[in-house]
């Protein structure tokens, strides 16, 4: 199966088969991100992998945009596939299913981060006020990811030293995009489709599961926790490999 090729982003496409749409979080690339899920490549699906505007070889731009990526997602889904979706790049991919629900096979969001549906609650808010303190945070781009990354959830101790330098690299980037504390997600949208829905968490911190629970519940998906990769749960690999295939067949 061809994808389509009136794109002007970088896309890599693994295997062939149901065609999915694999969308990466900030500071990082599409094949750094989900390496890991290559294998389904090998299990009757074809993954479709780009590099979001701004990141990896697609254009430049100005910031990243979960509206300009949800346009992206859905050209890439063509007459039909499975969206994936990690922190930020859950966001696009939340509005590209919203949009398009008969092209919707089913939707996974891994961490995706929507601040605003359990405003009350204590460690969704202090999850955002860590997040929303590094815009203004005057530090140097290699002291900067630190701080954001051990704020959401990655410790940056962890992660191999090209990608580490691959994403201070892209810190301009993502502090000039679009926030995603602005985000308004079309959850009665995602609430009223039918297609298979997923969230996810890592079980790494209080914020993420309140949220990722309230999201499952408002928009009728199912809902797991995969711990040991804290906020970059597509690294546990297999466990989620699993978890998407039992989904992906139920279409």
């Amino acid at each position: 199966m061809s994808y389509p090729t009136d794109t002007d982003l970088h896309v890599e496409a693994w295997g062939a088969g149901a065609r999915v749409v694999l969308m990466h979080g900030s500071l990082a690339t599409g094949a750094d991100e989900w390496n890991a899920q290559r294998p389904l490549a090998e299990r009757g699906f074809q993954l479709l992998v780009p590099d979001r505007r701004g990141y990896g070889s697609s254009p430049e731009a100005n910031g990243e945009d979960y509206l300009a990526d949800a346009d992206d997602a859905a050209l890439l889904m063509a007459d039909g596939a499975h969206l994936v979706g990690h922190s930020y790049g859950g966001l696009g991919a939340m509005f590209a299913a919203a949009r398009n629900p008969t092209k919707t096979r089913s939707l996974t969001l891994l961490e995706a981060p929507v601040s605003s549906i359990l405003p009350d609650h204590p460690a969704l808010r202090a999850l955002n006020d860590r997040i929303r303190a590094m815009w203004t945070a005057e530090l140097l781009d290699d002291q900067w990811v630190h701080r954001f990354l051990s704020a959401v959830g990655t410790d940056p101790d962890e992660l191999p030293d090209d990608l580490l330098s691959a994403a201070t690299a892209l810190v301009p980037v993502f502090r000039s995009g679009r926030p995603y504390f602005d985000a308004t997600p079309p959850i009665d949208d995602l609430a009223a489709a039918t297609y298979p829905k997923l969230v996810v968490s890592g079980g790494h911190d209080e914020g993420w599961e309140a949220m990722c629970d309230a999201l499952a519940e408002r928009i009728g998906a199912d809902r797991i926790v995969l711990e040991g990769a804290g906020h970059e749960i597509q690294f546990t690999g297999e466990p989620l490999n699993d978890q998407l295939v039992e989904l992906w067949n139920r279409h």
